[in-house]
C-alpha cells in the first residue's frame, strides 16, 4: 500500500509541477508534458517491483503503438483549439480520433499477426 501511495504522490508532484511551469511558460510546460515521464517512471518502477526483462520490453512495445494514436490525438486537439473550439467539443472529437486510430491499429495488429 505504501508503494502505491508514493506512485500517487510521486504523479500528482509531476503534474502539478508541469502545470503551474505551463502556466507561466505554455512553449515549457508542453516540451515537459511532452517528454515521456510516465512511461520512463512507469518502467523504473517495474524494474524495481521485479518485472522480467521481456514484461519491461513488452511494456516498451505498448507504448510505441500507443504513439500514433496519440500524436494524432494532439494534432486534431490543436487545430481545433487553434481554431476557436471549445475546449470540450476539441477534447471530445480528439478522443474519438484516439479511438478510431486505436481501433483501427487494433485490427491491422490481428490482421497481420495472421498472416
Amino acid at each position: 500500500m505504501t508503494a502505491f501511495l508514493i506512485k500517487i504522490l510521486t504523479s500528482t508532484v509531476i503534474i502539478g509541477f508541469v502545470t503551474e511551469l505551463a502556466r507561466r511558460s505554455p512553449t515549457y510546460g508542453g516540451v515537459i508534458a511532452a517528454l515521456p515521464l510516465v512511461s520512463l517512471i512507469s518502467l523504473i518502477l517495474l524494474v524495481r517491483q521485479g518485472q522480467s526483462k521481456m514484461e519491461v520490453t513488452a511494456f516498451v512495445k505498448s507504448v510505441l503503438y500507443g504513439l500514433p494514436a496519440t500524436f494524432l490525438l494532439l494534432l486534431v486537439l490543436y487545430l481545433l483549439l487553434s481554431r476557436g473550439g471549445s475546449l470540450i467539443v476539441s477534447v471530445l472529437c480528439a478522443g474519438a480520433c484516439w479511438w478510431v486510430v486505436w481501433m483501427l491499429q487494433q485490427q491491422l495488429m490481428l490482421f497481420w499477426s495472421r498472416q
